[in-house]
């Protein structure tokens, strides 16, 4: 597949190796699995650089002989040399080598040899001043990456130049990879981009299976549902190199968070534990792993968790509980999944509409959703959601949106519905010029209403197209 985007990633990295011309310069990547960051790594990359994947499997002595392999390949080092120790092999990078050096899985070297951080210190300290060497870090467990070089304590400390958090495409990136694959209908790119979000890796996964032309639903049931599915291990595959025998309660934890279990009580009760049992791990699901975050209501107010992967949030939403039935693939469960996937899909909408509304560019300072209590004429307590919540501090303007998934939506149903729900956000509610938009697959009707804007898929996929250009 060709490399999609990442153009702004691009021109810093190599801005980075045009610096590395006057003075040594180390850079950091981190991110997800299957975010792309090896890919763009390689984009990067010449024949005369060098690459070396840290994999935590190998012993220290194995991983060593592998790097002098590639040392002597590419004539470094010679055939008669012997790399004895890690020492003896940064000595021979910093000591020969021009170019780019870029270490995969960094943090592996906390399993496979620790002593590395300190002697890579040691040579990026003597060697400050060395023209012509650029050096990448990339990493998957971000917190881990993020402690090695912001770490007081850690020997690297201190130790980069320039940091890259790599995120997920864009949906209108994603939109433009569809396009490569033949994937022409904006219907099933929101559906693809509801279960795979903006990783590179699932994209090529359909270009590899030559699935492009199938159609949402043998897609499906190619990568998830038929017997020997090519993704019905990827949950596990990604976990297990994160968590290791540890997983147990991580995997508890994120299948209460897509069930809806959305704060630390709720987890706690949906897994019959005391809170304070849960507090290490989900803090590193936040910090450590980043598998999740906190979201807030945009205007303020106590934040719930949500799966930041949207594989792994599809795959514990519906596989994890069920998963000998899905072994076994069972009718029953592959049906009702399937049922509940519409109504999956137009949670998923909400993302594809809020970056559609942040590219449009009207004004607004924060965009994202909402979500308050209040209380019934009977003194009951209900809690009020709106899909998009846009603000703009200054001006003191407020834009309220609801997204359906759906054909022939009525707008003016939905119209007095979201004012309904707007009574209740309390946001600078005397001073504040309210505006309104309303997304769908399509609508009945296209109203006019003062402040109203509505926005069909044909709406999105031209300003989406547009923005990939």
């Amino acid at each position: 597949m060709k490399f999609i985007d990442r153009t702004e990633e691009v021109r810093y990295l190599k801005e980075a190796a045009e610096l590395s011309q006057s003075k040594l310069f180390t850079v950091s990547i981190t991110g997800l699995r299957r975010v792309g960051k090896t890919r763009l790594i390689l984009e990067l990359l010449s024949k005369a650089d060098l690459y070396f994947f840290v994999n935590k499997d190998k012993e220290s002595t194995s991983l060593l002989q592998e790097y002098s392999g590639i040392l002597k390949t590419r004539k470094i080092l010679t055939e008669l040399e012997v790399l004895t120790d890690w020492d003896a092999f940064f000595r021979i990078l910093f000591e020969r080598l021009e170019g780019i050096v870029a270490f995969d899985e960094f943090q592996n070297f906390v399993a496979v040899d620790r002593s590395v951080y300190g002697i890579l210190q040691k040579y990026i300290d003597l060697n400050e001043n060395k023209t012509g060497l650029f050096i990448i870090f990339s990493g998957s467990t971000v917190g881990l990456m993020k402690k090695l070089f912001s770490d007081s304590k850690q020997p690297l400390y201190g130790r980069l130049k320039r940091k890259m958090p790599l995120k997920p495409l864009k949906f209108c990136d994603t939109l433009e990879v569809c396009n490569t694959l033949r994937i022409n209908n904006i219907e099933d790119a929101v559906r693809l981009y509801a279960i795979f979000g903006g990783f590179p890796k699932y994209y090529v996964t359909l270009e590899d299976e030559q699935l492009g032309c199938a159609g949402f639903e043998k897609i499906m049931d190619r990568l998830f549902f038929d017997e020997n599915a090519v993704l019905e291990d990827e949950a596990n595959q990604i976990l297990s190199l994160e968590f290791g025998k540890r997983s147990g309660i991580y995997y508890d934890i994120l299948a209460a968070i897509a069930s809806g279990n959305t704060r630390i009580s709720e987890v706690a009760s949906f897994l019959r534990k005391k809170e304070t049992a849960l507090t290490r791990q989900m803090n590193e699901l936040i910090n450590l792993f980043e598998f999740v975050s906190v979201e807030k209501p945009v205007t303020g107010g106590k934040g719930v968790f949500v799966i930041n992967h949207p594989l792994l949030n599809f795959w514990f939403r519906f596989f994890y509980k069920n998963i000998s039935s899905y072994k076994r693939r069972e009718k029953p469960l592959i049906n009702k999944i399937k049922d509940n996937m519409n109504a999956y899909i137009g949670l998923r909408f909400e993302g594809v509409c809020q970056e559609f509304l942040e590219n449009q560019k009207l004004g607004f300072d924060k965009t994202g959703r909402w979500w308050g209590a209040y209380r019934d004429i009977e003194g009951d307590r209900k809690v009020a959601e709106i899909d998009i919540v846009s603000i703009n501090e200054q001006t003191k303007e407020i834009l309220f949106a609801e997204c359906k998934w759906q054909d022939r939506v009525d707008a003016k149903k939905i119209l007095a519905q979201l004012k309904g729900k707007v009574e209740y956000v309390e946001w600078h509610k005397d001073k504040r010029k309210e505006r309104y938009a309303i997304f769908a697959k399509s609508f009945k009707e296209k109203i006019k209403e003062p402040d109203l804007r509505l926005f069909d898929l044909k709406d999105i996929e031209m300003a989406m197209k547009f923005m990939g250009v």
